[in-house]
């Protein structure tokens, strides 16, 4: 029996559990999931009007890319990064941006056109203050630049660091000042691959990433878990 998915339409039940992923994603970008919040099957099953067998492998799936965790006998909840943990990640991200960007060939005008045209979407997304759009094309736009590196399995590490703490970077694009900074940065690095500038693109995409950490102890409703 097919399941049933939000809209009331049968599918296949990969197609429901996929369509519980980005719901669950998008419930998380827009601040109703918190950091450390638990995941009740049911209410989450209520909520997204599906059964709980997608929701169980939805949850399986996001804990695979780090987004949720699982503790024996008290359930799934939304991932919440010590201050440390956080500041890691970024390390991370920071030497494996800057690997890939080094690889990358010079963009031909086909390529500068499509990341031109990703950004205006996203300083459209900006101007109506749609963060949920934002947020998807931002990834959009950086991932382009990065798969054309060839380098497939460091980009797939970034963009497991990317989901994992994409609940806390979403607080920044709360911030006016901040959506025009990103669409101005973007112009920038743009720019900046044009005439093949590697390390000037490095530098502006490492202003651009550190823009957006959040410091923990003062981002309301986003508390740090404690240091092991």
């Amino acid at each position: 029996m097919a399941e049933v998915t939000a809209g009331g339409a049968a599918g296949r039940p990969a197609d429901s559990v996929g369509r519980a992923v980005e719901q669950i994603r998008r419930m998380m970008r827009s601040h109703e999931l918190l950091p450390g919040q638990p995941l009740r099957q049911e209410a989450l099953a209520e909520r997204l009007g599906v059964s709980r067998v997608p929701v169980r492998e939805a949850l399986k799936a996001l804990e695979a890319e780090g987004v949720v965790r699982h503790r024996p006998n008290v359930g799934y909840a939304v991932t919440r990064f010590s201050a440390e943990e956080l500041r890691q990640a970024y390390l991370m991200r920071t030497a494996l941006e800057a690997a890939v960007l080094r690889e990358l060939p010079r963009p031909g005008a086909d390529a500068l056109a499509e990341l031109s045209a990703l950004n205006d979407r996203i300083a459209e997304a900006a101007q109506a203050v749609d963060v949920q759009r934002m947020i998807a094309l931002n990834h959009d736009f950086h991932f382009a630049i990065f798969r054309s590196s060839g380098l497939h399995l460091i980009v797939d590490e970034i963009e497991r660091i990317w989901k994992m703490t994409e609940v806390y970077r979403v607080v920044y694009l709360y911030d006016e000042a901040a959506r025009k900074r990103v669409v101005r940065e973007h112009r920038q690095l743009i720019g900046a691959l044009r005439r093949g500038r590697t390390e000037r693109a490095i530098e502006i995409m490492d202003a651009h990433r550190d823009a957006t950490r959040v410091d923990l102890g003062a981002a309301p409703g986003f508390p740090a878990a404690p240091a092991d």
